[in-house]
């Protein structure tokens, strides 16, 4: 055989080879950055239930006969920080944001609530955790994309390696809007 036929057999086989493992570990780095987004959105859900708390603690004060929408946050608060799965943590999410309107809506009714500084800076605090969740949730939900793209398309798809799809972060319908916390 021409050494040069050789060459450029052994050329093409590598130019392969090496195509093959990009692809592999492009859906490795693409599922490492899934886990990395959805981690930033925990952080995010656990710096909002850190906040609430207080938040109730101060609402308490001035509105004692609310305890059940009072217990409601706190429920919801506590699924969110024993959530062990995107879906449980997205569920969770759910019920806290719904509980979290509630409990604005109640504090309508408390003008010297509205007035009080510790409860503005919570709502403050709260309001930029939410912006920050939502961006959280739009990278998360980008990076599923890609990587659910990667395995579920050709060549990908041979080297996804039986890896499922990622699930993007969901929200029900009646929760889908960020709870109003201005005053």
């Amino acid at each position: 055989m021409n050494p040069t036929v050789i060459v450029a057999i052994v050329v093409v086989v590598i130019a392969i080879i090496g195509f093959c493992i990009h692809l592999s570990n492009n859906i490795v780095r693409l599922g490492n950055r899934c886990d990395n987004a959805w981690d930033q959105i925990n952080a995010q859900l656990k710096r909002r239930a850190d906040l609430i708390p207080n938040l109730v603690e101060t609402v308490k004060g001035y509105a004692s006969h609310e305890s059940g929408t009072l217990e409601a946050v706190i429920a919801a608060r506590n699924g969110v920080t024993a959530a062990k799965t995107p879906d449980e943590a997205m569920a969770a999410n759910n019920q806290l944001t719904g509980a979290l309107r509630q409990l604005f809506a109640v504090s309508e009714s408390y003008p010297e609530l509205k007035a009080n500084a510790n409860f503005q800076q919570l709502q403050n605090q709260l309001e930029e955790t939410e912006n920050k969740i939502v961006y959280a949730r739009q990278s998360f939900n980008d990076c599923v994309l890609m990587y659910n793209n990667a395995i579920q398309t050709f060549p990908g798809s041979l080297f996804a390696g039986g890896r499922a799809p990622k699930h993007g972060f969901e929200i029900s319908g009646a929760d889908s809007q960020v709870p109003q916390v201005k005053f």
